[in-house]
């Protein structure tokens, strides 16, 4: 079995810093892929950045230059830095990652998302 575990959301007002976290473990041989999606209510869950094994990342552009995504691979955790947060930033934010299992099979895995809330 593989689990997302995320934590790091809450209550920030505009201007302000966030740091998301997603803890994956279990049955892992190795992540090729991490990323970060948001919902915000009433709307589709959309992209908001990703990151390679190769640590190559892509940002939706309403992030770019506020966001930043890494992945710490000898903790098996991939996190994102939110500074400059906006009031259209609020959203719940899941995790997603594509790895690769002991047995070579591999699987896409979401956490079960953290609320992220800006106020103006």
């Amino acid at each position: 079995q593989v689990q997302l575990v995320e934590s790091g959301g809450g209550l920030v007002q505009a201007g302000g810093s966030l740091r998301l976290s997603c803890v994956v473990s279990g049955n892992i041989f190795s992540i090729n892929f991490g990323g970060w999606y948001r919902q915000a209510p009433g709307k589709q869950r959309e992209l908001v950045a990703t990151i390679t094994s190769g640590i190559s990342t892509n940002y939706a552009d309403s992030v770019k230059g506020r966001f930043t995504i890494s992945r710490d691979n000898a903790k098996n955790t991939v996190y994102l830095q939110m500074n400059s947060l906006k009031p259209e930033d609020t959203a719940v934010y899941y995790c997603n990652v594509r790895l690769v299992r002991p047995d070579l099979i591999p699987g896409t895995y979401w956490g079960q998302g953290t609320q992220v809330t800006v106020s103006s």
